[in-house]
């Protein structure tokens, strides 16, 4: 154990620390006796006392003490092992591109779980696994880029192209994914750390360190080469504040050490292949690659009669041999209802927003949380038709139909782990593509809701969710069959599902984003919260720095992320005030 500080202890050094309090953003300066000068080094974690409470903390300055008389608390103990110095700048670099102001969200991150007190043995290893992918060695020896590889392809030969460079790093869009890719990897001969949980052996020196989205911040001495898989899932950005994308950490730590990035994707996001070379298979290797498509066209149907059991979905459904998984990202009874005796929607009376069904009798308002008994608010009628039925609904129609047990599942379940045994055909949100196995058709029931959503990424999202579902089909010989319901068949989304080719969905996406100046043509941001006003105020006289009331809220636009990320750092923030800001806003 590390030895602690006394009071009458010499001060050695001066160290700058992080505590790890909630709410906290400050540096406080702490003594480090000369007995614990050993111990302690930048970014390590520690012990101290703040205002009369035992904290933990990061090390992120460390000066030689002066004989000022200034008087400072002793840090108590070490704690451990936390970022390195090149991973501490890292975590200032993603404080300023994200507007955070901070840096405790991104020093936990870039932490082990556990205390760690020294890095395990270096396991290097001289092993060339097979197979590597020449096309991802190509793009690696040319400085990096990105490989379109079709959902049903193994992504695990650009893995190991990576490899051949020297110490990897890999971020997967699930720790689930980056397990079963450990595990392969291992049999090859390979070493790996898997963080969080082999933090220390990662520290030490490995081949490969692999994870979900905080490896982007894993300890990788060397690093010779990165590699984002499925780089296009929103599971790679973080959703609460600060909205960090662990693509762009990726690149620009890469790009510290002089190492060339691999962003692997079926659909890959216009972020990631802007300015950047984009390979991908022949064109009939990629059609193949993805599932047979059936589009239902609803368009001949009446909308009042438009069910989301159709004829089409019927079939598969009564096929005893096909197991069926329907898509809708609509929980609870249903979201829209209609009035069948005046015509009109159901709205809220209170801020005039459409009220859904959660619960069978109830009407509830997610704009303002208003409840009322299941009524027109118009003629007072109790006969409401459901336009758009939720997942609770729509499974005992489905059971009706398909004369067999339908289970359901959604994201807000107890358990992530459901028995896909009990059941052939499933319904939920998109959560169901991640929980159910050995699937032979894909329905999504509405998606144009997908295609429509109010989101300026809403065809990006959607090609996503398709390319998940693809995954899970396999190729089109032999594979399973993906099921498109919408009245928008000529969308271009629908399009490029249909012909196993991305580009017509991602070409068609680069155009409308250059025409609206929509990143990553431009830079956005979210402000809200008390002292937004005044922030927002300031923010404009800044060159090239646009903002406009959003809703309840203020949305800042500028040229570039650069001038974006340096116009918010370089603005004073107003004093006693609780400003939220979001980079690059996930739900925009």
């Amino acid at each position: 154990m590390t030895p602690k500080a006394s009071a009458d202890s010499t001060p050695h050094l001066v160290a700058g620390i992080v505590p790890d309090v909630t709410g906290l953003d400050r540096v406080f300066d702490y003594a480090v006796s000369e007995e614990m000068s050993w111990s302690v080094s930048l970014g390590g974690r520690v012990r101290v006392s703040l205002n009369g409470r035992h904290v933990g903390g990061w090390i992120v300055s460390l000066e030689p003490a002066s004989d000022d008389g200034l008087k400072l608390k002793f840090i108590e103990r070490s704690s451990g092992l936390g970022p390195d110095e090149e991973t501490l700048d890292l975590c200032r670099w993603a404080s300023w591109r994200w507007g955070a102001n901070r840096l405790r969200p991104f020093l936990v991150t870039a932490s082990p779980n556990t205390v760690v007190n020294r890095p395990s043995p270096t396991r290097r290893t001289k092993v060339l696994a097979e197979p590597v992918s020449p096309a991802a060695t190509t793009l690696l020896a040319d400085g990096g880029g990105v490989l379109r590889l079709p959902p049903s392809d193994d992504q695990m030969p650009a893995v190991l192209a990576a490899a051949r460079l020297g110490p990897t790093l890999v971020v997967c869009a699930s720790i689930d994914g980056a397990r079963v890719l450990a595990a392969r990897l291992r049999r090859t001969g390979t070493s790996v750390a898997l963080v969080p949980e082999e933090w220390a052996q990662a520290r030490g020196g490995v081949d490969v360190v692999i994870g979900a989205r905080a490896a982007a911040f894993a300890p990788c001495p060397d690093l010779a080469a990165a590699v984002v898989l499925d780089e296009h899932e929103d599971t790679l950005r973080e959703e609460r504040v600060p909205t960090w994308h662990a693509r762009d950490v990726v690149v620009e730590r890469a790009r510290r050490r002089g190492a060339p990035v691999l962003l692997v994707s079926p659909c890959p996001s216009v972020a990631a292949a802007k300015d950047r070379t984009v390979v991908a298979p022949p064109p009939e290797r990629e059609t193949a690659a993805w599932p047979a498509v059936e589009v239902a066209d609803r368009n001949d149907e009446e909308p009042w009669k438009r069910s989301l059991v159709s004829s089409a979905l019927i079939a598969h459904l009564r096929d005893p041999e096909s197991r069926v998984v329907c898509v809708l990202n609509t929980k609870g009874q249903a979201k829209l209802l209609a009035c069948r005796g005046c015509n009109t929607l159901v709205r809220c009376e209170t801020c005039d927003a459409a009220m859904g069904e959660d619960e069978v009798g109830r009407l509830d308002c997610k704009a303002c949380g208003a409840t009322r008994p299941r009524v027109c608010a118009s003629c007072g009628s109790g006969v409401l038709a459901r336009l758009r039925p939720g997942v609770s609904r729509l499974r005992e129609e489905l059971e009706a139909a398909a004369a067999r047990d339908v289970v359901s599942v959604v994201a807000n379940k107890d358990s992530d782990v459901i028995d896909d045994t009990v059941a052939d055909v499933f319904v939920g949100t998109e959560a169901v593509l991640h929980r159910v196995r050995r699937i032979d058709v894909v329905a999504f029931l509405d998606f144009d809701s997908e295609l429509l959503a109010p989101r300026y990424r809403a065809a990006e999202q959607a090609m996503s969710l398709l390319s998940r579902a693809a995954r899970l089909l396999g190729k089109r010989r032999g594979g399973g069959r993906l099921l498109i319901q919408t009245t928008m068949s000529d969308h271009e989304v629908v399009r490029a599902a249909v012909a196993g080719a991305p580009a017509i969905a991602s070409d068609a996406e680069v155009a409308r984003r250059t025409a609206l100046s929509l990143p990553p043509f431009s830079a956005l941001a979210i402000i809200d919260g008390d002292g937004a006003e005044r922030f927002t105020d300031d923010l404009r006289l800044r060159s090239g720095i646009t903002v406009v009331a959003h809703r309840d809220r203020w949305l800042v636009r500028a040229s570039d992320v650069t001038s974006l990320s340096n116009a918010i750092a370089d603005t004073e923030r107003p004093a006693n005030s609780k400003l939220r800001i979001e980079v690059d806003p996930p739900s925009l």
